[in-house]
């Protein structure tokens, strides 16, 4: 048989063992104390694996809740970032006190090099 790799298959496995010792008290008596043991490592895992599985929902939720959240928190800055700028002005340094940019004005384009005549080269 082959050795179990994940939870789920030692989960298994471990079910399968308790419900054949049970099955067999009567021949394996003297293994009771390491079946009560097993039962006891069972019980636990069950519980470990319904709360990893309601800690994944929670995350799943908090997840959806953090996108609505920073959504509306877009929207909001968008709306005090124009009322800043009404306020100050759209060129005001000012605004980099609230950490956004003020206007510069636009970079002016680089000209390419003019080609140089022929009898030059």
């Amino acid at each position: 048989m082959e050795q179990p790799t994940s939870q789920a298959d030692h989960m298994k496995l471990w079910q399968q063992r308790l419900r054949a010792l049970e099955a067999n008290i009567d021949e394996v008596g003297h293994l009771e104390s390491g079946r009560d043991k097993l039962q006891g490592i069972e019980t636990r895992a069950q519980l470990a694996f319904r709360s990893q599985s309601a800690a994944t929902a929670a995350k799943q939720e908090a997840s959806k809740e953090l996108e609505i959240l920073i959504g509306e928190g877009r929207l909001v800055m968008a709306f005090l970032n124009a009322g800043l700028r009404d306020h100050y002005g759209k060129d005001s340094e000012k605004l980099a006190e609230f950490n956004l940019p003020p206007f510069r004005g636009r970079r002016r384009p680089v000209a390419p090099p003019l080609p140089l005549p022929e009898d030059v080269r």
